[in-house]
């Protein structure tokens, strides 16, 4: 994909020897174990970013000349090793699909230090620890010490193309970061409680996709766009559960998304729009500016999404100045008698004054 190019322009150093010292930071050892596992096998990286068409049955605009992709969710398998690290379990990455980085080995190093920081990141997350900086240093080889700004941009940007959270930095004193869901799912995003990685970029590729049909999509067309990330009914996944009730369910019950019945179909068929909650907190024109970044793009480049979003933009903003609230304060002189009732006459309480009260 154009950015997975993009990315590798930005670096082209020869990754220094590693040295076989061990870490010993929890998650940070965890993740370096798994750098030492990446010299030897590379990362499987696969395609899956699917073209939608046109709006179908919920529109009647012409198919526009170009299409943003919706790009797969991480499928961020992990294994459990029988070795665990201070109690902790040993996660690998063992396949991502779009937008990957290019793993090219010992010929782009920010790449690689880039992606196990993205690793150690989304395990961090997962297991709702802070991002300490000082961790992170450990698993960037000393010499890339300087580049440690660009190398964090670079995983925080694909995990939030991926995830859709932002790294958000929490305390500058003692420099630590966090993930936080761009929408306001339940337990930052994981929607259920516990620990977990987050929903909310697959919630945002559903509104894609919502949006790319005609601001609604048959559920057969959802099903078989989640086929493309092996996401499948019935079928537990890593990440998500059981795909059927989270979405058909936990999403609908949030009213993040509408999931209703076509009329008149028989036998019954149903489709998705957006849920109330989607409306209030975001808006087709951030979800066009997401898929944009998927895309490498900005949102102008899909001019007929866009000139809707511009609409939706506008709308919503006629909408909020109509229903606020007249804040003018009329005053009005009440009748000489009452002006007796609401404010009594200050004399009368002059005789209650201490002696050395004056008004």
């Amino acid at each position: 994909m154009p950015r997975s190019k993009k990315s590798q322009a930005h670096g082209g150093d020869k990754c220094p020897q590693a040295q076989g010292q061990t870490q010993s930071c929890g998650g940070a050892q965890a993740i370096a174990a798994a750098e030492e596992e990446s010299t030897t096998s590379s990362l499987q990286c696969e395609d899956t970013t699917q073209s939608l068409p046109g709006a179908e049955s919920c529109s009647t605009s012409q198919e526009p000349q170009r299409i943003p992709t919706i790009a797969a969710a991480a499928v961020f398998s992990y294994t459990r090793s029988s070795e665990a690290f201070d109690g902790q379990y040993k996660y690998r990455a063992l396949a991502y699909e779009v937008p990957p980085f290019t793993e090219t080995p010992g010929t782009d190093c920010l790449t690689r230090k880039a992606s196990l920081l993205e690793q150690f990141l989304l395990y961090k997350y997962k297991m709702k620890q802070l991002m300490m900086k000082e961790d992170m240093l450990k698993i960037i080889h000393q010499s890339h010490h300087d580049r440690f700004a660009e190398i964090l941009r670079r995983a925080s940007e694909r995990i939030e193309l991926v995830f859709a959270v932002e790294l958000k930095e929490v305390d500058s004193v003692v420099p630590c970061y966090n993930l936080v869901s761009k929408l306001k799912l339940p337990n930052n995003g994981r929607v259920r409680g516990g620990r977990g990685l987050p929903k909310t970029g697959l919630l945002m590729n559903l509104l894609g996709m919502i949006f790319l049909k005609g601001n609604c999509a048959a559920e057969e067309d959802i099903w078989k766009y989640l086929g493309t990330m092996r996401v499948y009914a019935g079928r537990k996944h890593l990440i998500y559960g059981e795909p059927r009730k989270l979405i058909t369910k936990d999403l609908v019950r949030l009213k993040y998304l509408e999931y209703r019945q076509v009329a008149n179909s028989d036998p019954p068929r149903y489709e998705f729009l957006w849920g109330p909650k989607a409306h209030l907190e975001t808006s087709k024109m951030k979800v066009l500016e997401f898929l944009a970044k998927v895309n490498d793009a900005v949102p102008s480049d899909f001019p007929a999404y866009y000139e809707e979003a511009l609409r939706d933009e506008e709308e919503k903003a006629q909408g909020m100045h109509a229903a606020r609230p007249d804040t003018t304060v009329k005053v009005s002189t009440p009748p000489r008698d009452m002006l007796n009732i609401i404010i009594p006459p200050v004399r009368k309480y002059v005789k209650f004054l201490p002696p050395d009260r004056k008004i």
